[in-house]
């Protein structure tokens, strides 16, 4: 994801994502003009995180499974990658209170500093934790 700096850009990233969801996924073969918004909201990740994780909280809950899977493998994932230390309790967390939340984190993949065998290790535990709670 890239860098872009500015709490005015990530905060009209939001709003113009939040203009579009959480809509209807687009017919098959078409963009779907929601996950290149959220995607847009993912350039902010490394300057703005606690906006993209305020984001990521909303919409992670969302009713709408192909909702969610655009907000895990576009924001989710890069987040853990991008600040995981700071990441990950919030995500243990969330993921224990909200079901929707525990299924989204379920389809997210390891990248970056997510990707140590220690980190996933740690991620793969709060996923059967979060199982075990909402069974």
């Amino acid at each position: 994801m890239g860098r872009k700096q500015g709490g005015a850009g990530v905060e009209r990233a939001i709003a113009r994502a939040e203009a579009v969801l959480p809509g209807r996924p687009a017919a098959e073969g078409e963009v779907d003009g929601r996950w290149q918004a959220i995607i847009r909201v993912g350039e902010f990740i490394e300057s703005e995180p606690e906006a993209v994780w305020a984001f990521v909280v909303r919409w992670g809950k969302h009713a709408q499974a192909d909702l969610r899977m655009a907000v895990a493998t576009c924001l989710l994932e890069h987040l853990l990658d991008a600040h995981f230390e700071m990441m990950l309790p919030r995500v243990r967390k969330t993921a224990m209170e909200s079901v929707r939340f525990a299924e989204m984190l379920e389809a997210c993949w390891p990248f970056g500093r997510a990707e140590t065998l220690r980190n996933w290790q740690r991620v793969e535990r709060v996923k059967r934790e979060a199982r075990r709670r909402h069974k």
